[in-house]
């Protein structure tokens, strides 16, 4: 039996596992390693990509800043997810302010030391990334629209990091990133809708706040819909391999999220859109190695 202090220690680690998205960062770590295999490096070995220090420091950096950025994010969005997110909030507030902070600055400068083996640029990247999450945090997601494409852009840095390591400019990846960025976009005003009620109480001035549910449903229609070209684009245009079966699954499901869309009306409706989307980003991850199932095994024999 765990006595009551080794019980509120594991209360308290479970808190901060819950403030950085732990699940959240070890899929990015994932999707990061897979898109260094399959679409940044397919040429290069297998164990030359895993094995690369210098790619793992890349993504443990990414890492440490994404954890860091979910702890100073929940810090200024504490009162909002008091409202939005009540049962939540109450896990995450087993973990004091102070201690919020101090992990935050303990994750962002060990990233930027992470960062000084692989190289000086890298640091600079590392340290703008952090910059870009604060300003974020801290004052631009109160901007509607602005706010939401900041985010979409943070949230696919990661990636951005391992393609300029690589400094693979095929048009293929530009394509994935663009369905990954709207995809990623939606899920941001679907968020607000979503939140509307501590947004509205708060006096965040987000899109559904300041024009209305119709018009937000307009703006994730159109962006929802700008992502079945990529979809379409990847599925006719480019190798994929048998990746094509998820970008048609994908397509389907957007086509039935849009039209459920327009019949939602209440928070549980909007919980269910985003996961619809949060499937299909997740899935695409791990779709990623039909792109070449046999690869792995080749380069290991």
């Amino acid at each position: 039996m765990l006595s009551r202090k080794n019980k509120l220690l594991l209360l308290k680690l479970l808190s901060l596992f819950s403030i950085v998205r732990g699940y959240n960062v070890l899929m990015i770590v994932l999707a990061q390693y897979l898109a260094a295999i399959y679409i940044m490096a397919p040429d290069l070995p297998l164990r030359d990509v895993v094995f690369d220090l210098s790619l793992f420091v890349i993504v443990f950096a990414s890492a440490l800043v994404i954890a860091a950025g979910y702890i100073i994010n929940s810090f200024y969005d504490s009162e909002k997810d008091l409202i939005n997110k009540p049962r939540k909030s109450m896990l995450d507030r087993l973990v004091s302010q102070r201690t919020k902070l101090s992990t935050y600055f303990i994750l962002n400068l060990l990233s930027v030391l992470l960062a000084s083996y692989v190289s000086f640029k890298a640091v600079l990247f590392f340290a703008s990334y952090i910059f870009g999450i604060w300003l974020y945090s801290h004052k631009l997601k109160r901007i509607p629209f602005f706010g939401n494409l900041v985010s979409a852009v943070l949230a696919i840095t990661p990636f951005f990091a391992v393609f300029v390591y690589y400094r693979n400019f095929e048009t293929v990846i530009f394509v994935h990133a663009i369905f990954l960025f709207s995809l990623i976009l939606s899920r941001e005003f679907i968020k607000d809708m979503e939140n509307i009620a501590g947004d509205l109480a708060l006096n965040y001035k987000t899109i559904p706040v300041l024009f209305g549910t119709k018009y937000s449903k307009i703006a994730i229609t159109l962006l929802a819909g700008l992502s079945l070209l990529p979809a379409f684009l990847l599925i006719e245009i480019f190798d994929v391999g048998e990746m094509y079966l998820y970008f048609i699954v994908a397509m389907i499901l957007l086509i039935i999220f849009i039209f459920l869309l327009w019949k939602a009306s209440t928070k549980k409706d909007y919980v269910w859109l985003h996961n619809i989307l949060k499937f299909i980003i997740i899935a695409g991850v791990f779709s990623i190695l039909l792109i070449d199932i046999d690869l792995v095994l080749n380069r290991i024999l």
